[in-house]
C-alpha cells in the first residue's frame, strides 16, 4: 500500500455504527457540489429563449426584423438544430472521458477541471459575434458540462454521509430544475433589449454555477474511495476524518473506512486484470438475461437514460420558446416557458419529498408519464 505504513482498521459487526452522525457539514459540502445540477440545467435552458431573441436572430441571420415577415424572421431549423445539438456532442465526450480521469487524478480534480473547461467556453460564447465561432465555443463548454454532470454525482455519492446519500443525491435532480427555472426566468428579463447583452447576459449568468462549484470543491478532500482505489489507506483515512468532522482513530471513521476497503477488494475480486479496452468491455459481459450481469446492469441503467430522453420533454427546453412563438397562438412565449419551469420545479419538489418513502421504480413511471405530458 501506499502511504506508509498500512494502519490496522477497526471494524464493527454493529450496522448502526458503520458512519459518523450527520453534521452540518455533510449537508454543505453536497449543497456545493448539487451546484453542478445548476450548472447542467441553466446550460439546457437558456438557450431557448436565446434562439427567440429578435437582436440574436439578426446577429446569427443578417435578417432586419422591420423589413422581414414575422414569418421569416427565424434562425433556420439546421442552424438551430446545430447550436443546439454541438453542445450535446460536447457533453457525450467530455461524458466518456470524464470517468476515466476520475479514476486517474480523482473525482475532486475532474470536477474543478471540468468547471475551468466550461468557464472558458462560455467566455468564448459571450465574446462570439457570428454562428461558425458559437458552435465551436459551444462545442468546448460541452466537454465541460459532460464533465461535470458525469463526476458530481459519483462525487457526491462517494462523500455523501449514507443515511442521506439517497436524499442527496436525488437533490442532483431537483437542482438541475432549479437551473432550467433560473435560465427561463433571465430569458424573460433580457427578452426585450436591442443589444447585445439581450442574449449575452444569459451567457454571463452561467459562469457563476462553475465558479461556485469549483470554491466548494477547492475546499473539500478528495473522495476517500478514490485513495483507497490507490492503496493510500492513511490519506483516506485524513480524508473521510475531514468529511465526517472526527478523529482519525474514531471508531467511526475506522468503521466506515474498513467498509470502503471491504467493498473495495470485493470489487477487485469481481473485476479481473486486464487492458484498458477491456475493462470498458467488462461492462458487456455476462448474459443479458441474468440480472446480476454487468450487461443486464449496463443495458438497464442506459435505456433508463434514453427512455427517459425520448418523452420529448428535451424538445421544450431546447426549442420551447422559439415553437411556442413560431405558433402564433401564445402572446407571450418567454413567459409561458417560464410558467412551464415553474411547474416543473413545483413536481420537482414534490417528488424530493417522496424520496425514501417509496420504492424508486413506484416514482419512476409517474415521472417519466409527466414528462411526456408536458
Amino acid at each position: 500500500m501506499a502511504g506508509g505504513a498500512v494502519p490496522v482498521l477497526r471494524a464493527t459487526a454493529d450496522v448502526n455504527r458503520v458512519e459518523a452522525p450527520i453534521t452540518i457539514k455533510g449537508y454543505l459540502m453536497c449543497i456545493f457540489t448539487s451546484f453542478g445540477g445548476i450548472l447542467f440545467g441553466y446550460d439546457s435552458g437558456y438557450i431557448s429563449g436565446v434562439l427567440a431573441m429578435p437582436y440574436f436572430i439578426t446577429t446569427i441571420t443578417g435578417l432586419d426584423q422591420s423589413t422581414t415577415p414575422a414569418a421569416n424572421f427565424v434562425i433556420s431549423l439546421s442552424h438551430q438544430s446545430l447550436i443546439v445539438s454541438i453542445l450535446s456532442a460536447g457533453t457525450f465526450f467530455g461524458a466518456l472521458i470524464g470517468g476515466d480521469f476520475s479514476d486517474w487524478f480523482g473525482c475532486r480534480t475532474t470536477l474543478i477541471g471540468s468547471c475551468a473547461v466550461f468557464i472558458l467556453g462560455v467566455v468564448l460564447q459571450i465574446a462570439s459575434s457570428g454562428l461558425a465561432l458559437l458552435v465551436v465555443r459551444r462545442l468546448i463548454a460541452g466537454f465541460g458540462v459532460g464533465g461535470v454532470s458525469a463526476i458530481v454525482i459519483l462525487y457526491m455519492s462517494e462523500i455523501a454521509p449514507r443515511q442521506v446519500r439517497g436524499a442527496i443525491v436525488a437533490g442532483y435532480q431537483f437542482c438541475v430544475t432549479i437551473g432550467l427555472m433560473l435560465a427561463s426566468c433571465v430569458d424573460y428579463a433580457t427578452k426585450g433589449r436591442t443589444d447585445s447583452g439581450s442574449y449575452r447576459i444569459p451567457m454571463g449568468v452561467q459562469l457563476a454555477w462553475p465558479l461556485v462549484l469549483a470554491t466548494g470543491l477547492f475546499l473539500l478532500p478528495e473522495s476517500p474511495r478514490y485513495y483507497v482505489k490507490k492503496g493510500d489507506i492513511t490519506r483516506a483515512a485524513k480524508s473521510l476524518s475531514d468529511l465526517r468532522l472526527q478523529p482519525e482513530d474514531s471508531k467511526y471513521i475506522q468503521n466506515e473506512l474498513a467498509k470502503i476497503v471491504a467493498n473495495q477488494e470485493y470489487e477487485c475480486s469481481l473485476m479481473p486484470d486486464t487492458t484498458y479496452i477491456g475493462s470498458w468491455a467488462q461492462c458487456f459481459s455476462g448474459s443479458l438475461w441474468v440480472r446480476s450481469s454487468n450487461v443486464h446492469r449496463t443495458i438497464l441503467g442506459t435505456l433508463l437514460q434514453m427512455m427517459q430522453q425520448w418523452t420529448g420533454v428535451n424538445f421544450i427546453f431546447y426549442f420551447g420558446t422559439t415553437f411556442f412563438t413560431q405558433l402564433g397562438t401564445i402572446s407571450n412565449p418567454f413567459l409561458t416557458e417560464a410558467e412551464k419551469q415553474h411547474k416543473r420545479q413545483a413536481g420537482a419538489c414534490l417528488r424530493c419529498s417522496q424520496m425514501g418513502h417509496f420504492a424508486r421504480d413506484c416514482q419512476a413511471a409517474p415521472l417519466n408519464i409527466n414528462a411526456g405530458l408536458d
